[in-house]
């Protein structure tokens, strides 16, 4: 169980990395940690319904991040992110093998300390189902939150409590978002229409409009309240992402959905979860490397924002 806030004790042990996302510092006293944003990896895939092996998701976009980071600014930014944000790895959770309930209360414990500790989180999974207990602990700190999500499905099915279709049926049952400031990106499977409470932009209306129009839209719907990421890596067509437990033919390329990122500037964000990266069916480290660089885009944009900058 969870110790006092701004600790990390015993009971939440976490990995020694091999490697920290962007070969950042990991986290040795969050009490005492002067980083703005933390990374933690989630290790996690007891409610993948498709193809396992999303619980090696983190180490493997921690290793691919290394590619992403060694030639210093990042095009199109003009400056090299960890000289704009203190970043840190807090490394992985841990939690009792086989126990989906046991991830969800240290999960949601322990990103509560980390924003009780005034800093922002980028998670990397493991399932989309960890989204669930992230946006238990983010709605704990500010409130309803709006919900912008990448994804091929809208997860939204009124499915069993351990599924990673069903979080955010549970996140909008439990007053976690505002589904009237909430959009989901890039979706192409089935879904109720005339019950739906989020506002869809599937992936025709982005391949057809474009990342501007695709952007707007978000902005128009989100508004200035805190804003969530969850960006599950199957919103890329399988071109661009064969490493994931259900892919979808007909998603977004990586260049378009970097774009629908880099032009989320202004946007108030408070924190994303990166899921669904499946190494085992993964090819060069593709999925990988996409993943990594569009965690890194998230960061960017958040750089963005402390320096002052509209767009790269």
């Amino acid at each position: 169980m969870a110790g006092k806030k701004g600790e990390i004790d015993a009971d939440i042990p976490l990995t020694t990395l091999f490697s920290t996302f962007l070969g950042v510092d990991p986290v040795s006293d969050l009490a005492t940690s002067k980083a703005e944003i933390i990374v933690q990896g989630v290790p996690f895939d007891l409610a993948a319904s498709g193809r396992a092996g999303t619980r090696s998701g983190p180490p493997a976009v921690r290793l691919a991040s290394v590619q992403v980071a060694w030639e210093g600014a990042r095009w199109p930014w003009d400056f090299f992110i960890l000289d704009e944000l203190k970043i840190e790895d807090i490394g992985d959770l841990r939690f009792k093998n086989g126990d989906p309930s046991s991830m969800v209360e240290e999960l949601e414990d322990l990103t509560g300390r980390i924003l009780d500790a005034g800093k922002k989180v980028l998670s990397i999974g493991g399932d989309h189902y960890i989204a669930l207990p992230l946006l238990r602990a983010h709605a704990r700190k500010f409130g309803k939150v709006a919900l912008i999500h990448f994804d091929a499905h809208t997860d939204s099915y009124p499915t069993e409590n351990y599924h990673h279709g069903s979080m955010f049926y549970h996140a909008a049952k439990e007053g976690l978002v505002d589904p009237g400031r909430s959009v989901q990106v890039g979706i192409r499977t089935a879904y109720d229409k005339e019950d739906h409470p989020f506002t869809v932009l599937d992936a025709r209306y982005v391949n057809k409009h474009g990342p501007d129009a695709v952007i707007e839209r978000i902005k128009e719907i989100v508004g200035s309240g805190p804003a969530y990421i969850s960006f599950d890596i199957d919103c890329l067509d399988p071109a661009f992402a064969p490493g994931t437990g259900t892919p979808v033919v007909g998603g977004l390329s990586t260049d378009y959905a970097l774009a629908i990122m880099r032009g989320l500037t202004g946007v108030n964000l408070i924190g994303m979860d990166l899921v669904e990266v499946s190494p085992p069916y993964d090819h060069s480290e593709i999925t990988a490397i996409a993943a990594a660089t569009i965690g890194l885009e998230f960061l960017n944009v958040l750089a963005a924002g402390k320096l002052g900058k509209t767009e790269p």
